[in-house]
């Protein structure tokens, strides 16, 4: 299973960030990272008050502190 671990603020308040995951079934690092700008950008149209401001694709392990990125 693949994460894509990406950080959200408000874009009214940019220091107001949350941590956020969507998962994958199938695929590697790369094929996240080749989907991640139409899953990120569809994210963003049904967040219209958020903006992203970083992520990247990694391998998910349950249990392990996520959002270190």
């Amino acid at each position: 299973m693949i994460e894509l671990a990406f950080v959200t603020c408000l874009a009214t308040s940019p220091t107001d960030c949350e941590n956020r995951s969507l998962l994958f079934q199938e695929g590697t690092p790369m094929s996240c990272m080749m989907a991640a700008q139409p899953q990120l950008a569809q994210w963003i149209n049904e967040h219209p008050n958020w903006t992203i401001a970083r992520w990247k694709c990694r391998a998910f392990k349950p249990g392990e502190g996520a959002y270190d990125i």
